[in-house]
């Protein structure tokens, strides 16, 4: 586990010099427009419900003495609230609709970095509709089950001092999906649906890995929104495919029975 995170995290070194080197920048405007309208829209949601949200939580202070500073940070609270659920939401929305740009960037990087495999395989027929729905399938149910596990660790993560650890599990809950959505730009040419979740779990690593650098840039203002995808896409694209090569995977008689 702990070697394949560091070799997807060693797997961004490098990714600036192959975007410009494959032209792949083209390939990001859509994309980044996209996440830069919902980073706002994100910015906007905190700052205009968080004093709604801030409104019932100050009910649970029953005291008149300090009501005025408890509302402050109830306010602040929901604003952390509504941002950290707003970026779950983020990733899979911006990943969901970024599929028929990213799928594009792989299939390149594929061509460039393994030329002889690319041209010696078969691959699964996908058109920009069928990788558009795929996105929104992927990262729907990765949505769902990242949800399902953050919001316990979230609430488990406000207990003083041992909150810490709830912190670190849900961080690397999120860089895991994370990171299972960046691969799939890749495996999607390459496996079925199904096929590709039993691939990224026995890769776990690798997705958290890759995953923890994108959680990681969005905390950088407003850079880390705009080249997120870009490079972690291209991280992501070098990971998978230097494992399905590994593995002997990226042949003709594994692809004929993936399809």
């Amino acid at each position: 586990m702990i070697k394949n995170i560091l070799k997807a995290l060693k797997d961004y070194a490098g990714s600036f010099k192959l975007m410009s080197q494959l032209g792949l920048w083209k390939y990001f405007m859509v994309p980044m427009a996209i996440s830069i309208l919902f980073a706002i829209t994100i910015g906007f949601a905190a700052y205009g419900l968080s004093d709604n949200l801030a409104g019932p939580l100050t009910r649970l202070w029953v005291w008149e003495t300090g009501a005025e500073t408890f509302f402050a940070f109830a306010e602040v609270l929901s604003a952390i609230i509504i941002v950290i659920l707003g970026l779950l939401v983020y990733k899979h929305f911006v990943m969901a609709l970024s599929a028929p740009f990213m799928s594009p960037v792989s299939e390149k990087i594929e061509k460039h970095l393994y030329p002889e495999i690319h041209e010696a395989i078969t691959h699964r027929n996908t058109s920009n509709a069928s990788q558009l729905s795929r996105g929104i399938r992927i990262n729907v149910r990765n949505l769902f089950f990242e949800l399902l596990l953050t919001i316990p660790l979230l609430i488990l993560s406000l207990i003083p001092v041992v909150g810490i650890l709830f912190w670190v599990i849900g961080f690397l809950v999120q860089s895991y999906y994370a990171g299972f959505g960046n691969m799939d730009y890749t495996l999607e040419r390459h496996y079925k649906y199904r096929q590709s979740i039993d691939f990224v779990k026995s890769h776990r690593g690798c997705a958290i890995g890759n995953g923890i650098v994108f959680n990681a840039m969005l905390l950088i203002p407003i850079v880390g929104i705009i080249l997120v995808l870009p490079v972690s896409v291209t991280a992501a694209s070098k990971t998978t495919l230097e494992l399905l090569r590994g593995q002997k995977l990226l042949s003709d008689s594994s692809i004929d029975a993936a399809i």
